[in-house]
């Protein structure tokens, strides 16, 4: 299966997944063990408005492969009018973006590039 032709939502949805097990997995390496701060702390990374973010920091610093980017541009192009009512649909776009290149590396197997990616997050 060509993982170009996958709905960018159906991409954007498996890196959703992909994205908070990383995110879950960091806090708890940072040693926090009580679930409510880890629920806490994980909201820092996971809400759309930080996805956003991340991702505009990213590209802000070419940190993207013109492949990844295509990726990123068709999740953030793709025509939807729903959206959380914690943001707006410019930034619902900009983290379904992420979420869809996380989930098309997965997708390709490309962890290595996932955790470039995940250590460019945690690190910012």
């Amino acid at each position: 299966m060509n993982v170009m032709e996958i709905n960018v939502l159906v991409l954007a949805y498996l890196g959703d997944t992909v994205y908070e097990n990383y995110v879950r997995r960091h806090l708890i390496e940072l040693g926090i063990g009580n679930v409510n701060d880890l629920q806490k702390e994980a909201i820092k990374y996971v809400s759309a408005p930080s996805q956003a973010n991340y991702l505009q920091k990213m590209i802000d610093c070419n940190f993207f492969s013109e492949e990844e980017f295509d990726v990123i541009k068709r999740a953030r192009n793709y025509k939807t009018t729903s959206h959380p009512k914690s943001c707006d649909i410019i930034t619902y776009k900009y983290a379904t973006g992420l979420e869809a290149l996380i989930g098309y590396l997965s997708f390709e197997n490309k962890e290595e590039r996932i955790d470039e990616i995940m250590s460019f997050i945690f690190n910012k």
